[in-house]
């Protein structure tokens, strides 16, 4: 039996597309890694393509990482010569062989957010920035956008006009841009800008790699921006042997798990792909292997409500699976109390693991309350979002050593440790070596040499002199023939007396800090007998330097995970509860009121498919009718994206009064079937049968949803919902400065106000 046999019939048909554009519309869980490294093996195996020829990018190193053991499993032998990587992995390599065309060195540096925000506090304070009026926050961000989108410091001076924010903005980006270079440096955003520089003004460099590249697949093409499609076509558009453009290139995707615009992800890419590549071919696979069919359904009713987008639909054979659940809380409180405990509950009946969960939730601030409850429970969780390992003190300490040794022009790593451990160097000391730096062009490492020339550093030169000797002593070890990689954070130990500083002091936190640093040796031996190729010091900082949070999962931990929604991409669990289900919440304020509401909810509403999909075999989804916000207590309707399940899919759990107020009452639910909504304000909260209320026979409203009215004592606001109870309405009105209130019609006294 061949092994493309074990394929769906779409599955199959993009496995054997062999040249030409091909666009894969991949559903979540619908084994689009299966079928990229089935096609790769059926080129070589049966098109005879040679596997240098190859290249499949994606996003993240995990997902590069199962790709490669996957195709190394399938292809066998000669797998290592194909070109499995992230997208930024895969511009570094790149770069390390042609950047000194465009005028770097070899040795660059990769800067991390903490080195820019770093360069860019330098930048502001150079330019006399006030970063209480403009935050370095805020022009990094402008920055990273407009290398997204391809803009040079020079384009985006030109296009700021008289505006004083952006015309800062664009001094900032320029100089930004100057001292990155003459720190030999690229930021993230650098390393694609900078390639695509490469092959716009090299051609050999361009011709090199399109000759390499016969064949590129593209992972989670929904999520490029525009300097990464500009890329891709770049390598895409050699020709054949008989000078023709092929395009042989692959894209998967998902229009519908687009939701990484603030990074600036570009879903006109994808939506626009069949106009880009004329002759493209187009393959759904929806068949999903991940969730049951009730958790489909509900993706498939809310992402439905989304106009840009290319029609599709999961199904599966996994059967139709539990309703999916759905509780409103008094408080954010009881939400977080309530789903802690039904965890705990479920894993001390042996249902499941504590593994099996995830808790998932808009923003970071909303992971506090469940940690307070999780801890109060003895619940062992992570949180995937929080320090990352490579952030704190003592590694971004080691590492700016290694890259001072790696690369001297890194001006930001040397100020770093010019003086960690302490050695009497103080900040004027500091000032006036950088300011001769500044004056004679030169980067900071290199005016340390010359420190003995430098007027007012009489008392400092002998302190200098012994930090800059040591660092050359280091690079000395380093280039000599025998030396092992991996001795090298030990010298640096030695030689700094970093560890001994920290033994002495002795406390839990120095001991936690040591434990750090030996985990870092571990990475290192582990990258050093890992490598394909021989060890460098610049390889083992490139790898760490590329590393992201959703890489340090440890899938095997038997704790709960706590992520945002953004962060679970890519993710699946048994058990999933979305939280914060309500408007101003999910979809955000921000999103609501946006200048395009259109589109900002259309991005919201992909981000909630993504939380729905993340499900296996339970996915529960709850609001709280009120909620502290930013120190305020705020009253927020439901989520819109939960008016959009059908009520046939839901289990409506009532908070149960017998017990406490915080448990699930699963005796007290009821689950409509075989009833199907295609009204766009279907309440699937409401009970099936209507209200009774006490009061009089009044008739008719004289207002409807969405009329303004006035209150004796709420003053004016906006009805968002009336039932029907008998004899009369129970109204609900939003009013500004008194949040949400529900009344009794006859006794309100609503008037209409036009």
């Amino acid at each position: 039996m061949s092994i493309y046999d074990t394929l769906n019939p779409e599955q199959k048909r993009a496995v054997l597309h062999d040249k030409g554009p091909l666009l894969i519309l991949a559903g979540a869980g619908s084994g689009k890694t299966r079928v990229l490294t089935h096609r790769i093996a059926y080129l070589i195996e049966h098109r005879d393509v040679n596997p240098w020829n190859i290249l499949a990018v994606t996003f993240t190193n995990k997902a590069a990482r199962e790709m490669k053991e996957r195709v190394d499993q399938i292809v066998g032998y000669g797998s290592e010569n194909i070109w499995v990587s992230t997208f930024h992995s895969t511009c570094v390599r790149i770069l390390r062989r042609f950047i000194d065309r465009i005028g770097y060195e070899r040795s660059f540096s990769i800067y991390d957010s903490d080195d820019s925000r770093t360069l860019m506090r330098e930048v502001c304070k150079y330019l006399e920035i006030d970063t209480k009026r403009i935050p370095e926050k805020t022009i990094l961000g402008a920055i990273s956008k407009a290398k997204d989108e391809l803009i040079s410091p020079e384009e985006f001076e030109k296009s700021v006009g008289s505006d004083y924010m952006l015309k800062k903005q664009a001094e900032a980006y320029k100089e930004y841009q100057k001292r990155l270079k003459a720190s030999n440096a690229l930021d993230f955003d650098d390393l694609i800008v900078k390639t695509v520089e490469l092959f716009m003004n090299d051609k050999e460099a361009l011709t090199t790699y399109q000759n390499r590249f016969r064949y590129i697949m593209v992972d989670e093409y929904q999520d490029t921006n525009t300097a990464q499609f500009r890329l891709i076509h770049l390598l895409a558009s050699g020709v054949n042997e008989d000078g023709q453009k092929e395009y042989n290139l692959c894209v998967v995707g998902d229009d519908d798990q687009s939701i990484y615009k603030f990074r600036g992800a570009n879903i006109q890419n994808i939506l626009n792909f069949e106009k880009t590549f004329a002759g493209t071919n187009v393959i759904k696979l929806e068949q999903n292997y991940r969730s049951s069919q009730n958790i489909l359904e509900a993706a498939n009713e809310v992402i439905a409500n989304n106009i840009g987008r290319k029609e599709k639909a999961l199904w599966t054979d996994n059967g139709k699976g539990d309703p999916v659940g759905y509780t409103l809380f008094e408080s954010d409180f009881d939400e977080a109390d309530s789903i802690t405990s039904e965890i705990k509950r479920t894993v001390e009946n042996n249902e499941a693991s504590y593994n099996d969960f995830a808790i998932l939730y808009r923003t970071n601030a909303q992971s506090r309350i469940f940690e307070e409850k999780l801890i109060l429970r003895n619940i062992p969780y992570r949180i995937i979002g929080s320090v990352n390992f490579y952030a704190r003190k003592e590694i971004k300490d080691i590492l700016a050593y290694l890259k001072t040794i790696d690369n001297g022009l890194d001006n930001i790593a040397v100020k770093r440790i010019i003086n960690v451990p302490r050695r009497g160097i103080g900040l004027t000391t500091i000032d006036r070596v950088n300011d001769y730096a500044l004056n004679n062009d030169m980067s900071f490492y290199e005016a340390l040499t010359r420190s003995n020339q430098i007027p007012g550093l009489e008392r400092a030169s002998a302190k200098i002199t012994s930090f800059v000797s040591m660092i050359e002593g280091l690079r000395t070890q380093l280039n000599q023939e025998n030396y092992d990689l991996t001795e090298l954070i030990d010298d640096i130990l030695d030689a700094t007396g970093y560890l001994r500083d920290l033994e002495t002091e002795g406390s839990d936190e120095a001991e936690d800090r040591i434990a750090n640093i030996d985990e870092l040796v571990n990475k290192l031996v582990t990258y050093a007998e890992g490598s394909e190729e021989a060890p460098t010091l610049s390889g083992f900082l490139e790898e760490v330097a590329l590393v992201s949070d959703i890489d340090n999962l440890d899938e095997s931990t038997d704790s709960i995970v706590l992520m945002t929604l953004h962060s679970a991409k890519g993710l699946e669990f048994p058990y999933v509860y979305m939280c914060g289900m309500e408007e101003g919440v999910f979809p955000s304020y921000m999103s609501i009121y946006a200048d395009n509401p259109q589109e900002e909810i259309e991005e919201e509403r992909r981000l909630c498919y993504v939380g729905i999909t993340r499900a296996m075999k339970r996915l529960s989804l709850s609001a709280a009718k009120h909620r502290m916000l930013r120190g305020e207590t705020s009253y927020n309707k439901p989520s819109r994206f939960i008016h959009e399940i059908p009520r046939y899919l839901l289990k409506i759990n009532m908070p149960s009064d017998k017990n406490s107020k915080n448990s699930f009452a699963s005796q007290n639910t009821s689950t409509a079937s075989g009833y199907h909504h295609s009204q766009k304000n279907y309440k699937p909260f409401a009970t099936n049968e209507p209200k009774n209320f006490a009061g009089n026979n009044i008739g008719t409203l004289s207002y409807d949803v969405g009329d303004n009215v006035k209150h004796i004592k709420f003053g004016i606001g906006t009805v968002t919902d009336i039932i029907m109870g008998g004899k009369d309405y129970e109204v609900t009105v939003d009013f500004p400065g008194y949040g949400t209130k529900k009344l009794i019609a006859s006794f309100a006294k609503l008037t209409k106000v036009d």
